[in-house]
């Protein structure tokens, strides 16, 4: 069953309202309403528009798809505006490193989104480009991504560099696609981590793929249709606490491939996660509870995984020269990390 395009969904916006009848009863609601509104809307369609809160059930939001009707319940729909076919330019501050005709690098803060999606339709590094580059973006990306040829997580701060010509964009993306094994790139990352690793220096190679949730990342055996070839190379830069049993540790990481939530999940499979990861250091909260005042705290109320991306290096598309950018840790951070110092 098709999606209607945005003319008709235009016809479709304002309230439609509907009743039960008597076969109704006993019916699920998206099922019973998709049929009524096909072939505009899906069911899956109709499901996200009760989890909207567009649907009500007799005067008051129903928030179930699955609840089942009774003959006479009366049902509203309203359909949000269409969205637009491309994101808008929005005003949000940008820290920028550097800007030439080719290419803008930034530092990006924690919290923000790279790009469009599902969640996050607006308020993201992409609307802040737009608004501050205007058309000069390379088009490569897609009309969601324009210009983005690498990604930060959301909760993942520091330095990114983004495409301004297509000629840019080729360039980048084929030194990202190589990891700098040719020498054009160099990335390094900062993650404060739980314990610290028994080596100063060390080798992470595990191939990645989905775990078991199919949302998150896990190491999988090299054989598994899904694995991707994944390593990671960290130093330990400090140890926090006891010597011979720190409580955790700087470590900065750098990386040979670029796989999804790489680093996160290669330092949580060696034992020692990025404090704060939401989703690969739940094992590891209770070490929390071996800090001091006021760190335990700061530790416990820290919102995000401590890893910041501190330094990019890369050839520039037009004049081959490799140009060197680094982001200082953000505030919280630098904080974060200054109280374990002094433990």
């Amino acid at each position: 069953m098709r999606e209607p395009d945005s003319e008709e969904l235009a016809e479709l916006i304002g309230a439609q309202f509907l009743t039960a009848e008597a076969e109704a009863a006993g019916a699920r609601l998206d099922q019973w309403l998709a049929g009524k509104l096909a072939p505009d809307l899906s069911r899956s369609r109709v499901q996200a528009l009760v989890r909207q809160g567009a649907v009500e059930l007799n005067g008051g939001p129903v928030g179930d798809p699955g609840r089942r009707l009774k003959a006479g319940d009366t049902i509203s729909v309203r359909l949000p505006e269409p969205e637009p076919a491309q994101p808008a330019g929005e005003d949000i501050p940008l820290d920028i490193l550097y800007e030439d005709d080719e290419l803008i690098v930034v530092n990006k803060p924690p919290g923000l989104v790279v790009h469009p999606g599902a969640g996050n339709p607006t308020g993201t590094l992409v609307n802040a480009l737009i608004h501050h580059c205007g058309d000069s973006l390379s088009g490569i990306g897609g009309v969601k991504r324009p210009g983005i040829v690498h990604r930060l997580d959301k909760d993942t701060s520091g330095v990114m560099v983004v495409a301004k010509t297509d000629r840019a964009h080729r360039s980048l993306s084929e030194a990202f696609a190589d990891h700098g094994l040719t020498g054009d790139l160099e990335r390094a990352y900062v993650a404060l981590v739980w314990s610290a690793p028994a080596r100063s220096e060390g080798v992470v190679d595990a191939p990645l793929g989905r775990a078991a949730d199919r949302i998150r990342r896990a190491v999988v055996p090299a054989g598994r249709a899904d694995a991707r070839h994944a390593v990671t190379r960290y130093a330990v830069l400090e140890r926090f606490g006891r010597l011979d049993a720190p409580l955790a540790a700087l470590v900065e990481c750098r990386l040979e491939t670029g796989r999804t939530h790489q680093i996160r999940v290669h330092m949580a499979h060696i034992g020692h996660p990025v404090v704060g990861d939401p989703d690969y250091g739940q094992a590891f909260r209770t070490k929390v509870n071996r800090l001091p005042d006021p760190l335990r705290a700061m530790a416990k109320d820290f919102p995000r995984q401590a890893l910041h991306a501190k330094l990019l290096a890369f050839a520039h598309p037009v004049s081959g020269a490799m140009i060197r950018f680094e982001a200082p840790l953000p505030s919280d951070m630098e904080a974060l990390v200054a109280g374990f110092r002094g433990i």
